[in-house]
């Protein structure tokens, strides 16, 4: 059925009825229950200084749109002492909005949310693109309950654990350990292959 449809957009003009396409699909990837388990969570997380938005996308899209929530939110996954975000300006100002987004990106970016995850600030800004702005605060959120320092509020089942985080866990002397038993490993294959080999090693050590 879509391969129907594509021409009769194309003839309607590409630019628009691609576009609009384009835009359907995405918004087909945003998801509402997620909405409501991230609002719970970044309520949670900020306490009372964050207010409950109105629900809906429209809804979500406002009460993240000039980066305030977002700021208050990276701020409280730190200790006090450390919070990445010094200043959070209320603003009207488009682009002092905008700022505050790519503030919290950057901060997002350093927490350990890895660059595929993050979205742009117009994603966010003029709506193009709301399900990658849950997909950058699950991942948040993932990373928060993965850590496990602390600093995460609310229930630890609204995100999942990030299995290759556990590496970090590790401390040098079990690393070095795991090293050593690697290390192990290649001596031993060595010996063997060598073993298994000695039949046919001994003529050539004639020959030379």
């Amino acid at each position: 059925m879509s391969n129907q449809g594509a021409p009769g957009m194309a003839n309607k003009g590409p630019a628009y009825g691609l576009s609009r396409e384009v835009q359907s699909r995405i918004d087909k990837k945003y998801d509402p229950d997620l909405e409501e388990r991230l609002v719970e969570w970044i309520m949670a997380q900020c306490g009372s200084g964050v207010s409950r938005p109105e629900p809906g996308k429209t809804g979500f899209q406002l009460w993240l749109k000039d980066g305030c929530v977002l700021s208050e939110l990276i701020n409280s996954l730190y200790a006090p002492g450390q919070k990445p975000i010094k200043k959070i300006q209320h603003s009207d100002m488009a682009f002092k909005q905008m700022e505050q987004v790519s503030q919290f990106l950057q901060a997002s970016e350093r927490y350990g949310v890895v660059k595929t995850d993050i979205f742009q600030t117009v994603d966010l800004w003029e709506g193009k693109d709301l399900a990658a702005v849950q997909r950058t605060l699950m991942a948040l959120g993932n990373l928060a309950v993965t850590k496990n320092d602390g600093n995460y509020r609310g229930d630890p089942n609204w995100f999942h654990k990030k299995a290759q985080e556990n590496r970090r866990d590790f401390s040098d002397d079990q690393l070095k350990e795991g090293q050593s038993v690697i290390g192990l490993q290649m001596g031993t294959n060595k010996g063997a292959s060598q073993a298994g080999m000695t039949g046919y090693g001994r003529p050539r050590q004639i020959i030379n």
